[in-house]
């Protein structure tokens, strides 16, 4: 086990409900004890992925591609509206968004794809049927409309294929499609959607209407100063002027009480945590294992660098939360679902090395091993 990894995931966990305690007094709502209840639950499944070897998951790429479409499309036809948005699956007690799930799901998709084409660089023309794959369940979140769930997928896959050494010719070829793709994005952006790009071009445009949220956030970040006001001390927040405090903006709501010194403590032990995962990435036993870690690895870092950026008014805002911070059940259950896999693939790596060690050495192994020695 990786307790070192442990470790700053229960940190970030906690700071998540030390915050969610002081977001939930401003909002009027327990949020805290709810979030509680998805820790729990999060460990308990976070544990449980290590009662099997990641590596059979690969064998089931395709029936967890299917999985995620028909996830995707029940949305479409049973899922609940909430502000004009329908993302979510009514359970009765329980609301789940499975976007979220999707994330994850496609990672082990496109990972176990990458595995099987064992390939130095990739081109173009090997390219095609990994994007495939992702265009689909893209398409369908966008439709929900969730365009910065979408992008966030896209943004994953980007980072496989940047994982799986892709030809720098590629890079500008593909590069060039996306900037031109850009006009064409736009045509096919809802009016709300673009007023969020408009606004974060020129937030004091409207201060009181759609620049609202963006301004109030860092006003909030910036009264922070350095060391903050205090634990439910931060006037933004406790007088309602910083809206979503307990999920888009909880970020906002932890800088103005604890300051720059907390937001860079806060980002360090994140910056710790992708670190680790970077290692076990790294030293992964086989490719499936280390395309896996770094998928979930880069699923964490996206979300966290777009929230960060986004309450500090450097991106549109897309409604992307921030890990374990953030209220939200189904992103707990996918980020937690993830560090499983992430330790699963850490402790297979260990068993493999014990058994190793354990069995006689071939001839051509003992004089390789005499080699490395001498």
């Amino acid at each position: 086990m990786d307790w070192w990894l442990l470790l700053s995931l229960f940190i970030i966990m906690f700071l998540g409900f030390v915050n969610l305690w002081s977001a939930s007094t401003a909002a009027g709502y327990p949020f805290q004890w709810k979030q509680l209840q998805w820790y729990l639950i999060g460990s308990v499944l976070m544990f449980g992925m290590l009662a099997f070897d990641y590596r059979k998951l690969a064998s089931y790429w395709v029936q967890i591609y299917v999985l995620t479409l028909i996830m995707l499309l029940l949305v479409m036809f049973i899922g609940k509206s909430v502000s004009g948005s329908q993302r979510w699956i009514s359970l009765g007690v329980i609301n789940l968004q499975p976007s979220e799930f999707a994330k994850l799901l496609m990672v082990i998709v496109i990972s176990s794809v990458f595995a099987q084409e064992d390939k130095e660089q990739y081109g173009l023309s090997d390219l095609w049927k990994p994007l495939l794959l992702v265009l689909v369940p893209v398409l369908l979140i966008v439709k929900q409309p969730d365009l910065g769930t979408g992008l966030l997928v896209l943004g994953i896959f980007a980072s496989l294929v940047y994982y799986a050494r892709l030809k720098w010719t590629s890079f500008i070829i593909i590069l060039g499609m996306a900037l031109a793709a850009f006009p064409l994005l736009w045509k096919f952006m809802k009016p709300y959607q673009r007023r969020r790009v408009e606004i974060f071009l020129n937030p004091e445009s409207d201060p009181f209407g759609a620049g609202w949220h963006v301004l109030q956030s860092k006003i909030a970040v910036g009264s922070g100063q350095l060391i903050g006001k205090g634990f439910m001390k931060g006037t933004q927040a406790q007088l309602n002027f910083l809206p979503e405090v307990h999920t888009d903006f909880a970020f906002s709501i932890w800088s103005e009480e604890w300051g720059f010194v907390g937001a860079v403590a806060l980002i360090g032990v994140y910056f710790f945590f992708l670190v680790r995962c970077l290692s076990i990435a790294q030293n992964a036993r086989d490719r499936f294992g280390s395309f896996l870690v770094f998928g979930i690895t880069a699923m964490i870092f996206w979300q966290l660098l777009i929230n960060v950026c986004m309450v500090l008014g450097l991106m549109p805002v897309v409604g992307i939360p921030l890990p374990l911070i953030s209220y939200g059940g189904s992103s707990v259950l996918t980020t937690m679902a993830g560090v499983g896999l992430i330790m699963n693939v850490r402790l297979r790596r260990s068993l493999f090395q014990r058994k190793e060690a354990g069995k006689p050495r071939l001839g051509y192994q003992k004089a390789a091993a005499g080699l490395g020695s001498s």
